[in-house]
């Protein structure tokens, strides 16, 4: 299995490369390099998220949870210039090719995940919207606890996008959300992959 799920420094060496892929109809030029997700395209669940999740209205912060090399957090920036936008991963060569990547937003902030979870808390911010392409792969219990660390953050009118692939258990991951008090239902799909959408549950 790829050490990118896991590792904060990649073991693999770096090999940079430059492409440029289709971020909600805009061709952007970005930069990647060897030990990071998808090094050397968009994947099929980021493209497929970044498809179907919808034009949403004004976000005051948006938040990108693990997002390798930056194209879920670009898409956030892109179309909520106002808002506040956060990408979190746990790979240092990740976070170092997001930053390059979203460095002509002003309103990005690139940032180690468990450090990041604990300013956000501490500071009391809120979450009006959430995108995120989850690294299904940990295992479920490790999967289990992210989720709930990052949709706790939700504000009681926010909403997430997660886009699972239908044959990793995107049915069931959806069934555990609604038991754990969000409200979890299929937005969408294409290709194999699920779009859920989740929301917290009125009290």
């Amino acid at each position: 299995m790829s050490d990118h799920y896991f590792s904060h420094s990649p073991e693999a060496p770096e090999r940079a490369t430059t492409f440029t892929v289709n971020i909600r109809g805009r061709d952007v030029e970005v930069h990647s390099s060897s030990g990071v997700f998808s090094s050397h395209r968009l994947d099929k669940g980021t493209a497929v998220l970044l498809d179907k999740a919808p034009e949403t209205g004004a976000a005051r912060v948006a938040l990108d949870v693990g997002c390798g090399w930056g194209p879920i957090t670009i898409a956030l920036a892109s179309e909520h210039p106002e808002a506040e936008v956060w990408g979190v991963d746990v790979n240092e060569r990740s976070l170092e090719l997001a930053r390059v990547n979203t460095q002509a937003y002003e309103n990005v902030t690139i940032g180690e995940a468990s450090a990041t979870l604990k300013e956000l808390r501490a500071k009391g911010i809120e979450v009006d919207l959430l995108w995120s392409n989850p690294p299904i792969r940990i295992g479920k219990e490790a999967l289990h606890s992210l989720l709930m660390d990052w949709l706790s953050l939700l504000a009681a009118d926010g909403v997430a996008y997660l886009v699972v692939q239908k044959n990793l258990g995107a049915d069931s991951l959806s069934s555990w959300l609604n038991a754990q008090g969000f409200v979890s239902v299929k937005y969408g799909s294409s290709k194999g992959f699920r779009v859920l959408e989740v929301r917290k549950d009125e009290p």
